[in-house]
């Protein structure tokens, strides 16, 4: 048979035509493996017409905002598109965040239906109090039908592709981490998600029928993987949670070939003293965060090349730049700091504050122009025409280019430390504390200072067995960046608080220590 990709974009100009035609080219194939189950492509398609007939009988008509509170399973990513064949769009949540953050988000979207995995009954009183007008479980439950028996009882029915679903349909509303202030909600169209389903496959470097091990929420960044491995015949493997002896058994048992991960899910790996050998492993695609170049350096030696970094943010689904696994230059340590260059299909420049081009070397924010940015902030009129401006999506992340085009972060437009009237990127004094062998991980705010109004702090967590002595620290950087750079203070924690997304919290560190005006003295080391 033809593969699929060569033929996709000529005939389908909508996310939800793309998944269709997919489902229907390879009928008897795995799409979906969770736990011991093995989900056709057939039977995904028609468990999708199930929910799409559930859907409809509880209210759900186009315009509708549908919600999905769920782990890692295959059901949940077969909700979302049945609400978007539909002409609803779907609004993901994130399983590990907040009650209250799912409470804002029902509000918020002004979801009609939401589908709750049966894992979170202790919630569904506060989601319902919302003003979510009806609820479904998936699984077995005392507070709301069960989607799998309702679907069942439907019995089959053909899926089609929706004719009134045209590529200017909301497909979606995702919202932002919230690392700066509350969670927005980015509103997506069809189109735009198409255009990202067929070009991630280059982008990724994803392999010709890939085994995506689904580490990651899929109702989150993860999801991008999803689509993009149906359409070239591959299979979604999905897990709850991550914990590195179950992935790598996982990806042993599946064969599998792609995953995403955050970094603090490489250096668990890289730190569970477990056998790492996963032969038929050919992609780790990582982002949210830098990745220190000694762990990256010590990844390659164990995993092999297999490393791909995507820059991206919510607004542009995911995708910006690309460091492809090939220019990662083990020999370049500034190299693999950087987030890469422009992804084919996608524009990147550096501007200033009157949106005009810097030059090479000089500091200025990453706008970016693709099929893939937002149509718009939910409810946000005038955020939204701040964050377009002028054709661009405004990133907020200010970085550096260099001759060869590769761009590397030095912070958020928001979180740079004045200090003593000097600005301080707090990414460029993080690269320089992560470069040490003795951290495995660093995040570096600005805090209340009376002689320099703000003092740079940094939060470290120490590698396994290593002892972390500040004044190295604090040497290292003064010498690679300046006085003002160094830390006046240094806290050592356990682990860093990160958002749902995997990002460090910021927005956390800065209200623990905004308050501690004391200076962990630099001599010390733990």
């Amino acid at each position: 048979m033809t593969h699929p990709d060569a033929t996709l974009a000529a005939s389908s100009s909508t996310h939800n035509s793309l998944v269709v035609e997919a489902l229907r080219a390879w009928p008897s194939r795995t799409a979906f493996v969770h736990d011991d189950r093995h989900i056709s492509y057939a039977e995904t398609r028609d468990l999708i017409a199930q929910f799409m007939r559930v859907m409809h009988d509880r209210g759900v008509r186009a315009g509708d905002a549908v919600g999905i509170l769920a782990p890692n399973r295959p059901e949940a990513w077969m909700v979302a598109v049945a609400a978007q064949l539909l002409g609803a769009h779907s609004v993901g949540m994130h399983a590990r965040a907040a009650v209250e953050d799912h409470v804002f988000e029902c509000a918020d979207a002004d979801i009609r239906l939401l589908v709750v995995d049966e894992s979170f009954a202790s919630v569904a009183g506060d989601l319902i109090a919302a003003g979510v007008e009806s609820l479904l479980a998936i699984g077995s439950s005392e507070f709301a039908p069960d989607l799998l028996v309702l679907a069942e009882a439907v019995g089959a029915t053909p899926l089609r592709a929706n004719p009134d679903v045209d590529e200017n349909t909301i497909v979606e509303i995702l919202y932002t981490g919230g690392t700066t202030g509350r969670s927005k909600g980015v509103v997506q169209s069809q189109r735009a998600r198409a255009a990202i389903t067929l070009a991630s496959p280059l982008a990724y470097q994803l392999p010709l029928e890939p085994v995506y091990v689904a580490a990651a929420p899929i109702t989150h960044a993860a999801a991008h993987f999803l689509a993009p491995t149906l359409i070239r015949g591959g299979t979604v493997v999905t897990l709850n949670g991550f914990r590195p002896d179950e992935f790598v058994d996982t990806v042993k048992r599946n064969r599998g070939s792609v995953s995403f991960l955050v970094p603090t899910m490489i250096y668990r790996l890289l730190d569970a003293g477990i056998d790492l050998d996963m032969p038929t492993l050919e992609r780790i695609v990582y982002g949210a965060a830098p990745m220190a170049p000694t762990r990256l350096i010590e990844g390659h030696e164990r995993l092999g090349r297999v490393f791909t970094q995507i820059y991206g943010q919510t607004e542009s689904l995911a995708l910006g730049t690309a460091l492809w696994s090939s220019e990662h230059d083990l020999d370049r340590p500034e190299r693999l700091l950087s987030c890469g260059r422009a992804v084919p299909g996608t524009r990147v420049e550096l501007l200033d504050d009157d949106g005009k081009p810097v030059a090479r070397g000089d500091v200025g924010e990453i706008c970016v122009r693709s099929a893939g940015v937002m149509l718009r902030y939910h409810k946000l009129p005038e955020l939204t025409e701040e964050t377009l401006a002028g054709g661009w999506l405004h990133t907020g992340d200010m970085a550096k280019q260099d001759e060869d085009g590769y761009i590397t972060i030095v912070d958020r437009k928001k979180d740079f430390i004045i200090s003593g009237g000097f600005n301080v990127y707090t990414r460029e004094v993080e690269d320089v504390l992560i470069a040490d062998p003795a951290v495995a991980a660093a995040a570096v705010i600005g805090v209340p200072d009376p002689e320099w109004g703000e003092a740079v702090k940094a939060v470290v967590v120490a590698s396994p067995g290593a002892q972390i002595d500040r004044a190295r620290l604090v040497a290292r950087v003064r010498e690679a960046k300046g006085a003002v750079h160094a830390p006046k203070s240094i806290e050592i924690v356990d682990e860093l608080p990160l958002t749902p997304v995997g990002k460090p919290d910021k927005k956390a560190l800065r209200a623990t220590y905004a308050t501690v005006p004391e200076r962990v003295p630099a001599d010390q080391s733990v």
